[in-house]
């Protein structure tokens, strides 16, 4: 290859001084013109390289059964390949554009190494990107911590290209290198132990897309409960709700617990999870004079019609004893006032029926049995999603009294009084 770069970029000057022009002016005329020719000739060669491999890769992914090289191609493995064959070729000939410059030459060879190296790097952080997305469609790693051990293989990789990179752009020996920084290494990490993790964390919030400008945070070792508005090396800014702004070490989010609601922004609904608490005491079986008036209730209407014509059939077939109520089967308050607000909650506008749905009953306590509902709402903003939240507790409330069931509370001062006067 060198000999037809000689071939290409050294025709010129020869041809300039025979024409009569001087030394110098030649060179740079040269010069300028083999800089021209070299910018066209590397265009042309990134073109029809990124052509052939995005092509053939593509072929490539479609032929084959195995999902790698389908993933290859969606992290652009080809396209960065397709800028080191263009590099190398600009490579080879900056010594011979050069020649006449030695120091432009040195400066433009380590430009372009640099650049070579990071290029490298890249295209094996694609690769194991791809590798990572690759091994998370297989079971058997579907629990296993991939992303932490790419991570790991990265972060020496840097290292080493870093390392690299400093001997290219210094002309200091690799191993000599390495030596010194050996040396001064617990000095560093003493001085600038804060700046370190900072960076560290950075790199993890940044490569775990764990946290971005604009997202909501909640971090309760700190106070902090609104929208994250500046990341920096050594803070994370937090507009409060309130309007107050918390402080957040950047490396406190990749060693602390905190609660980023991008998920539930980006989702169709935002979660309701809240329960009321039922006196046990209340709850019974049902008359059917009772079933009757409650069939007054539309929502219910046709249910209490269905279940009692197949609670009937079976304690007929069955030949139950019904002069008690707990024989056979029966209807009972708390089953219906759950089914009362599950058809509720169906009709309401304000839930997503796409997404999960219940009215369920909790485990007992000393206080009662809770009633839990678990929604979401379609408007996911706060004063919004409060009032369909209120909105809908407001109405289970005032329908409890229907179902002759009660509430738990506590007993009021004005009750101990009226409980004493009695």
């Amino acid at each position: 290859m060198r000999k037809i770069i000689e071939i290409i970029f050294n025709f010129l000057y020869p041809i300039l001084r025979k024409w009569g022009l001087g030394s110098t002016f030649a060179s740079y005329l040269s010069l300028a013109i083999n800089l021209l020719i070299l910018c066209v000739l590397a265009y042309g060669i990134y073109v029809l390289s990124r052509l052939i491999l995005v092509t053939a890769m593509a072929i490539v992914a479609q032929k084959t059964k195995t999902r790698f090289d389908d993933l290859l191609v969606s992290n652009k493995t080809a396209k960065y390949i397709a800028y080191l064959i263009p590099l190398s070729f600009i490579y080879k000939s900056v010594p011979v554009i050069l020649d006449r410059f030695e120091y432009w030459e040195g400066v433009f060879g380590k430009m372009v190494g640099i650049y070579i190296v990071m290029l490298l790097l890249w295209i094996v952080r694609t690769i194991f990107n791809a590798l990572r997305d690759y091994l998370k469609l297989i079971p058997s790693y579907s629990d296993k911590p991939i992303d932490s051990f790419i991570q790991v293989i990265m972060i020496v990789l840097w290292a080493v290209g870093i390392t690299v990179i400093i001997s290219k752009l210094f002309d200091i020996d690799q191993k000599e290198l390495l030596t010194i920084l050996g040396a001064v290494s617990a000095l560093i990490i003493l001085i600038f132990r804060d700046t370190l993790l900072g960076f560290v964390a950075s790199v993890q919030v940044s490569i775990n897309d764990m946290v971005r400008i604009g997202d909501w945070i909640t971090m309760d070792k700190f106070g902090a409960d609104g929208d994250v508005i500046e990341i920096n090396l050594a803070t994370v800014k937090v507009r409060n709700f309130d309007n107050t702004t918390t402080t957040i070490p950047t490396y406190s989010l990749s060693s602390d617990s905190f609660h980023n609601w991008r998920g539930m922004l980006n989702s169709d609904g935002r979660r309701i999870k809240r329960h009321i608490l039922i006196k046990t005491g209340s709850i019974r079986f049902l008359e059917d004079s009772e079933l009757e008036d409650l069939k007054k209730i539309e929502l219910i209407s046709a249910y209490i019609d269905t279940r009692k014509l197949e609670i009937d059939d079976y304690n007929s077939t069955n030949k139950i004893d019904k002069s008690l109520a707990i024989n056979g089967r029966n209807l009972t308050n708390f089953g219906l006032f759950r089914k009362y607000i599950t058809q509720y909650l169906q009709n309401y506008p304000g839930l997503n029926r796409e997404m999960v749905m219940l009215c369920r009953q909790l485990q007992s306590t000393s206080q009662g049995t809770p009633l839990e509902i678990y929604a979401f709402s379609h408007d996911k903003r706060f004063e919004n999603y409060e009032y369909i939240m209120a909105d809908i507790f407001d109405h289970i409330i005032a329908s409890v009294r229907y179902f002759d069931l009660e509430i738990y509370e506590l007993p009021s001062e004005k009750d101990s009084l009226g409980s004493e006067i009695q």
